[in-house]
């Protein structure tokens, strides 16, 4: 009787600590995961509208053909509602993004899948322990040897990890003891799993006979193909000599030792960077429903408004404070940054965690509520002072000799794990977001590319965010850097950023004339409506067309293109306004929006239905930005070079002549990663007889940024190497007699680049229509 007595007095105490436990982890989880919502709840209630599509017309009545319209609006609707809902599944189960670095990607696939797989093992194994039998799962073997062979695969993967981390060293990813602790954490509940079922079967005393799936390999042990590894370490403890007293202990240990270890895991999950195990899928599922990139507007005639853009993390919005905590640190969006690569100071994975720091930080002041759980310091009566700050560090850039520019986020990472630190003397109500959290050189060294959102398997949106800071700056304080003043005041005073003649915006028509005297003369829309005639395309030149000398050939080689191909269209002349996005870019929303309205005006009044353009920076601040000003129009925008491979495939334009040129392909990003325009000047390239197409090793999505967009045209880079040389360094790698682009940005930093490497001699800077006219037309020097 005193056996049957002790026993239910074991298990039951056993049940009670650990029911005491598992109840005090779960209420830490919980208080932990509130508390930073309750950060996040600190932000703005932004609301992203569905994607925007060109302005429609406004009607009194649904016609007939509206209602076509709304139709034809709502299924579309629904099919991009579908494609956005399989998107996520795609990332989420499917790691997409993720696998964009197979070996990555593959590990994060196993140790995601595996710990899915392992809480069926885990319930199994804690049950076995409260219970004294397993759970009642049907083929329980095939069930055990699963969750072996995951666990084997997990432990392989945390090993791989650890590999990439600390010994390959991976520029991207950060080191020290806090990457460790997770290692450690999934290293340590693998190890328990599998030494708690050998334990386990240690103690058990082995006898009768013995089924298909196992063999007797020692006395009193038995091996199993349903257990292939723990049954073997169990194997290797009898022959060593265990005592069953020490079986009992050892299944003890590793039992609640696995049991504490799952536990604190969950404890400290929310409390980590780990977050974003249950972040990630919420930011996935809230990310932009607007055309990628596209910058929210802000309402300057708001009365109630206090300050504009955002100079306080409490004034970003939810939205952008999730994004906060889905980040992984995984490194992907510096990679690929083209400000880390070449040596300055902004990272975009940095500016993720500093602001999330930042965030902690002032959440825990705001609410009161420690983002720590338990609390040591407050437990131990010390005091948590302090903040943390950006130090002075700089990168430390060495520039390589020859022709050759080798990138590399090294410096930028180390400059940036130095001066991000704790400082214990320093008020947090005195830490300001812009100058301490974020400096004013991370601000200004983004070129606006979004490569870091395109790679960032989380949803997280960077740019906005620098954006948002930017405006404050600029629209609160003044403040930008000396060039990007002088580029904004010209283009509020004349229109265009070099401070030229506003008069002389329609200079470039005088210039074709005279370059071009056989061509009939162009037509303004102006002169279009004296004659009572409506040409079916504006030609918009852009400041860089109408302004920029090298930009006007591009320019004057569509002009003759479309002519040639019998295509009607009109010019504005003097009339055309700068786009605005240089402005937007830069933080001046009052000027970007000053800009839009003028343009979108003097489109109404020539009733413009349809605009071609060379520039992609406007053809996107046309095509997604302009619609949320535009109510009372309706037009659609295409970039040259979707036109002209329209015409070419409707044998409108004939590519008949020889163009013998290696053509490497530069993607802008405006016209890329913003708007998914990659195959057209691809395919206008292809049909080019002569042309052999080349591809950079970073190219398509992965392109890196040629320096100019941002605002970054118009200012100079102070640290590291320049951005444009950087890129044409990776062009001239293929051995190219040509960089092929079809943005004048691109096209004026490619020819910098090959004159900056001294490569201008073999290789020049074209725009894809400077190539096709060539081959269409017949003659090189007719427009040069």
């Amino acid at each position: 009787m005193a056996e049957l007595d002790v026993v239910p007095l074991s298990q039951l105490v056993r049940w009670l600590l650990f029911t005491l436990v598992t109840a005090a982890a779960v209420w830490m989880f919980a208080l932990a995961v509130h508390r930073r919502i309750g950060y996040i709840r600190l932000g703005k209630p932004g609301q992203r509208e569905a994607a925007s599509a060109p302005a429609v017309l406004s009607a009194s009545k649904l016609t007939e053909s509206a209602i076509r319209r709304k139709r034809y609006a709502t299924a579309a609707a629904q099919s991009a509602e579908a494609e956005r809902q399989w998107r996520w599944v795609a990332e989420v189960f499917g790691h997409r993004r993720l696998l964009n670095d197979l070996r990555s990607g593959l590990l994060h696939l196993v140790l995601f899948y595996g710990f899915i797989v392992l809480q069926f093992g885990a319930a199994d194994l804690i049950w076995k322990g409260l219970a004294g039998a397993p759970l009642p799962l049907p083929a329980y073997g095939t069930f055990t040897a699963i969750q072996e062979v995951t666990v084997s695969l997990i432990l392989l993967a945390v090993i791989y990890g650890a590999w990439r981390r600390y010994i390959e060293r991976l520029d991207r990813l950060k080191r020290g003891w806090k990457p460790a602790i997770v290692l450690w954490f999934i290293g340590v509940l693998m190890a328990t799993v599998l030494l708690t079922q050998a334990f386990d079967q240690l103690r058990d005393t082995v006898g009768g006979s013995v089924d298909s799936g196992t063999k007797q390999l020692a006395a009193g042990v038995v091996y199993s193909a349903h257990e292939p590894v723990s049954s073997a370490i169990a194997m290797a403890l009898s022959q060593a000599g265990a005592s069953p007293a020490f079986a009992e202990w050892g299944y003890e240990l590793f039992w609640w030792l696995h049991s504490l270890v799952l536990l604190a895991f969950l404890v400290y999950v929310p409390q980590s960077k780990h977050f974003h195990i249950f972040a990630a899928p919420v930011n996935l599922w809230l990310r932009r429903r607007t055309p990628p990139g596209k910058l929210e507007p802000i309402d300057l005639e708001d009365e109630n408004a206090e300050s504009y853009g955002v100079g306080a993390i409490e004034q970003f919005t939810q939205k952008q404070l999730i994004d906060l905590y889905a980040c992984v640190e995984c490194g992907r969006c510096t990679n690929v940054c083209p400000a880390s690569n070449t040596g300055k100071l902004l990272s975009p994975m940095h500016l993720i965690v500093k602001l999330r720091d930042h965030l902690t930080e002032r959440g825990a002041a705001i609410t009161s509520k420690s983002p720590w759980v338990p609390d040591l310091r407050a437990m131990t009566g010390t005091e948590s002072g302090g903040a943390h700050m950006m130090g002075g560090t700089i990168p430390v850039w060495i520039q390589n000799e020859g022709a050759g520019r080798e990138v590399s986020i090294e410096p930028t990472m180390a400059a940036q794990g130095q001066a991000w630190a704790c400082h214990a003397d320093s008020a947090l109500h005195e830490v300001q977001l812009i100058g301490d959290v974020m400096t004013e050189s991370e601000l200004w060294s983004c070129t606006t590319c979004r490569s870091c959102e395109e790679q960032c398997p989380v949803g997280n949106e960077h740019v906005d965010k620098i954006i948002d800071m930017r405006r404050y700056l600029v629209l609160m304080e003044g403040r930008l850097p000396g060039e990007g003043q002088r580029a904004l005041q010209n283009i509020d005073r004349q229109g265009n950023p070099w401070g030229l003649p506003r008069t002389e915006r329609a200079g470039w028509l005088a210039a074709f004339a005279s370059a071009h005297a056989e061509n009939a003369p162009l037509l303004t829309m102006a002169d279009a409506v004296k004659n009572g005639e409506q040409p079916e395309l504006l030609l918009w030149a852009g400041t860089m067309g109408s302004y920029d000398e090298r930009s006007r050939r591009i320019l004057f080689a569509l002009v003759r293109l479309l002519q040639h191909a019998g295509v009607s269209f009109a010019v504005l002349g003097n009339e055309e306004r700068n786009s605005g996005d240089t402005a937007r870019r830069m933080g001046n929303e009052l000027l970007f929006q000053t800009l839009c309205r003028d343009n979108i005006a003097t489109l109404k009044k020539y009733n413009v239905r349809r605009i071609v353009t060379i520039c992609p920076h406007t053809y996107n601040a046309f095509k997604n930005e302009y619609a949320d000003f535009a109510a009372g129009a309706s037009f659609t925008v295409e970039h040259h070079t979707t036109l002209l491979d329209e015409l070419v495939t409707e044998g409108r334009l004939k590519p008949l002549h020889r163009v013998k040129e290696r053509v490497v392909y530069h993607d802008s990003c405006y016209l890329g990663r913003y708007n998914g325009i990659y195959d057209a000047p691809r395919q206008l390239l292809q049909a080019i007889p002569g042309v052999q197409l080349l591809e950079m090793e970073r190219s398509r999505r992965n392109g890196m940024c040629c320096g100019a967009g941002g605002g970054l045209m118009w200012m100079e880079e102070r640290s590291g190497m320049r951005v444009n040389e950087a890129r044409t360094s990776q062009a001239l790698a293929v051995k190219p007699t040509v960089i092929g682009s079809a943005c004048p940005y691109c096209l004026t930093m490619m020819e910098d680049g090959v004159k900056q490497l001294e490569a201008d001699v073999h290789v020049r800077a074209r725009d894809v229509a400077e190539l096709l006219a060539e081959s269409v037309l017949g003659s090189r020097a007719a427009i040069q």
